[in-house]
């Protein structure tokens, strides 16, 4: 191969060559291989630098050697200097570069994929756009805002062919793993009840609410973007160390519905995902919910605060889904397997059960971390543990819990066809979306 035809070999190529398979590696030419080729290391964009982007997702980039993190973008100029002086220092030079605007970041040349860790309301454009130019995706949880953006999201993936992988960690701890392991191959029978809790919310409950002028060093009209325009508020939007730049406490719009829909999708991201998994539901659902919740009567924040939910799938398995704590309870026809996530640890009928040597025919569930997981797709062309169907169904189960709360019925639910059958108003509450000019989604599906 001449080096007029190496040089046309970009970063992009090599890694859809590399991961199609070792026929397809074994043509790139010698520069391709070894640790420091294209087609071993992956540059990624951080979109979003908030607490969650900066902590749990770009520090673990940073350590991680066939990852290159060559960019940070972010609304915040002040988090925006904070993020890159950390990749400065970590890879010991000024190259990584910085944008305001993430279409601008998605347009940098030699990338080759993104993480996308900006509020909830902010998570479908980008990621369907960065997809659209052959980027791959890494998305926080919860997946979306609404419904439609899901959908899109899971269509776009599928269509383009990239790596799209939802961003929990939970399937990677290691009691999750041991129960999955446990039930999946049948050490406690048939599955019969299923039971999800997820904490209450943190932080504050009584904001302060009086508008103010937005900070210079922040552009708040991106970032309401597709949401309404509401006046600023500190406790709308995201809390800053004004001379360091670091992102501190957990945000305000976590618990604001323009933004987000609350902690029944954002941590059922989390283990309602496990729960699926171990039922073998990932890529469908239930096929009814019904129950209560609560919502705070006024105030700035208004996502629900609390919620008790029973689904029914079609193999006859029962959920409840509760905000209590973090767990997930497998119930069978010979015991049960309780797997706290934090604190609590790993109980069951009996404790015995988790010293059981797995057979050699038992089908065991990766280990492997969310970061590298998302990396080995990339590189080696493996599927995802958490791909984009699977996050778009998930967030559909919780946000078909909050229209069976705000309805107060029973709502059916057929899983193939994705519509509530025996409710148009609850049908219209899981389904409704909003976007403002000039961020409508169907410019950008």
């Amino acid at each position: 191969m001449n080096k007029n035809m190496r040089a046309n070999i970009s970063r992009r190529q090599a890694l859809k060559l590399s991961a199609l398979g070792g026929a397809a590696f074994s043509i790139l030419p010698a520069s391709l291989h070894g640790d420091n080729a294209p087609s071993q290391r992956v540059n990624i964009a951080m979109i979003g630098t908030g607490r969650q982007g900066i902590n749990a997702n770009m520090r673990t980039f940073l350590g991680m050697e066939n990852v290159r993190v060559v960019s940070v973008c972010d609304v915040d100029q002040l988090r925006l200097n904070y993020a890159k002086s950390l990749v400065d220092k970590a890879y010991g030079n000024s190259d990584c570069k910085t944008f305001g605007d993430f279409r601008e970041a998605l347009d940098m040349p030699g990338l080759d994929a993104v993480m996308i860790s900006t509020p909830d309301h902010w998570h479908t454009i980008p990621a369907l756009m960065a997809m659209k130019k052959g980027l791959h995706v890494c998305c926080e949880k919860a997946m979306t805002r609404y419904f439609d953006e899901g959908r899109a999201l899971a269509d776009m993936a599928k269509k383009s062919g990239v790596v799209f992988r939802l961003d929990s960690e939970c399937r990677s701890y290691g009691y999750m793993v041991k129960t999955a392991n446990l039930v999946m191959n049948g050490y406690i029978g048939n599955i019969k009840r299923i039971e999800v809790g997820v904490p209450h919310e943190f932080g504050k409950k009584n904001p302060d609410a009086s508008p103010t002028a937005p900070p210079v060093t922040l552009n708040y009209e991106m970032w309401q973007g597709p949401a309404p325009m509401r006046p600023y508020v500190r406790d709308r939007v995201h809390y800053t160390d004004i001379k360091s730049g670091k992102p501190v406490q957990r945000p305000g719009w976590l618990k604001i519905s323009d933004y987000c829909a609350g902690m029944i999708c954002n941590w059922g991201g989390h283990l309602l995902d496990v729960a699926n998994m171990i039922n073998g539901t990932s890529h469908s659902g239930p096929i009814s919910v019904e129950g209560s919740g609560k919502f705070p009567e006024s105030g700035l924040f208004d996502t629900i605060i609390d919620f008790e939910l029973q689904y029914m799938y079609a193999n006859g398995v029962k959920l409840d889904y509760r905000i209590k704590s973090p767990y997930v309870r497998i119930e069978g026809d010979d015991g049960w397997i309780l797997s706290n996530w934090f604190k609590g640890g790993l109980k069951a009928h009996d404790q015995k059960i988790f010293r059981t040597e797995f057979r050699p025919t038992d089908k065991l569930v990766s280990t492997e971390s969310d970061k590298q997981d998302f990396i080995n797709a990339i590189i080696k062309g493996d599927p995802v543990m958490i791909d984009a169907e699977t996050g778009h169904r998930i967030n559909s189960q919780c946000l078909l819990g909050l229209a069976a709360v705000r309805t107060g019925k029973r709502i059916e639910w057929d899983p193939v066809q994705e519509v509530v059958t025996n409710s148009d108003e609850a049908e219209k509450l899981l389904k409704f979306s909003s976007y403002r000019t000039p961020w409508e989604l169907k410019k950008f599906v």
